[in-house]
């Protein structure tokens, strides 16, 4: 009987302590870390673009990215702050070589790779990614923040499917 008692207050605390400190899902988790390490790719491959294009089209896109996925980066950093998640500060292994292939271009070709792949393969990734939280998300706020964000990623997606008919015609 006394092992039965101490199994039962020991499965109370557990719930208890599992309760008061919830963790959120992996899926949230993925998606938190996904999204980070969107931003950054982002952020850094616009900021290549600053240095390295010529085009004044590139450039604004560029300007523009920079400042608006710096603003989303610190809104889903205090997120992740919240949930008690450590975010990524890199871009993934992929997103990396992309980074590394665009800089190997330049002039023409460059502003081409930099407005296909930052500009609208990135893009159409994130959508998709916070299209599937906010729809998905287990925790309420992750799910409030990706509703949030999607405006303006459908709208630089526009924009970058725009700059990239620019210099990608035939990718139409």
């Amino acid at each position: 009987m006394r092992i039965h008692t101490q199994l039962l207050l020991f499965l109370t605390l557990f719930m208890i302590h599992g309760v008061s400190h919830a963790e959120i899902s992996l899926a949230d988790n993925r998606f938190l870390q996904k999204a980070a390490q969107a931003e950054v790719y982002e952020t850094e491959g616009s900021q290549l673009a600053l240095k390295r294009s010529k085009s004044s089209d590139i450039q604004k896109f560029a300007k523009e990215m920079v400042r608006e996925h710096s603003q989303a980066n610190a809104e889903l950093k205090n997120l992740a702050a919240k949930k008690k998640v450590e975010l990524p500060e890199t871009p993934s292994y992929m997103q990396r070589g992309s980074l590394v292939l665009l800089e190997s271009h330049s002039g023409r070709e460059f502003d081409e790779e930099y407005a296909q792949n930052i500009g609208v393969d990135a893009h159409e990734a994130a959508v998709e990614l916070f299209t599937k939280a906010a729809n998905e998300a287990d925790d309420i706020d992750i799910k409030k923040f990706a509703a949030h964000m999607l405006p303006a990623l459908k709208h630089h997606l526009d924009m970058a499917r725009t700059l990239n008919d620019k210099f990608n015609p035939k990718a139409m």
